[in-house]
């Protein structure tokens, strides 16, 4: 018999220190998105599962509405 896997929800929070680069096409907050959910992916098989919301702090703050809803410590 196999044990079921319990389901974690997976959120990918991004966040870029300065505005530098921002508006390119493609930025560090697509790439670091890309990565974490590409990891997310990586690990269904242990019952990860993505959150769609996207939680980009492009606003150079260690203070922002995305970490509190999400309950991350301030640094």
């Amino acid at each position: 018999m196999t044990a079921k896997v319990p389901i974690r929800r997976c959120a990918v929070y991004t966040r870029k220190s300065s505005e530098e680069g921002l508006e390119q096409d493609f930025n560090s907050l697509h790439a670091q998105r890309e990565a974490g959910e590409a990891f997310i992916r990586s690990q269904r098989g242990e019952g990860w599962r993505l959150i769609e919301t996207a939680y980009d702090d492009c606003r150079c703050r260690s203070d922002s509405p995305q970490k509190r809803r999400l309950n991350i410590p301030q640094v």
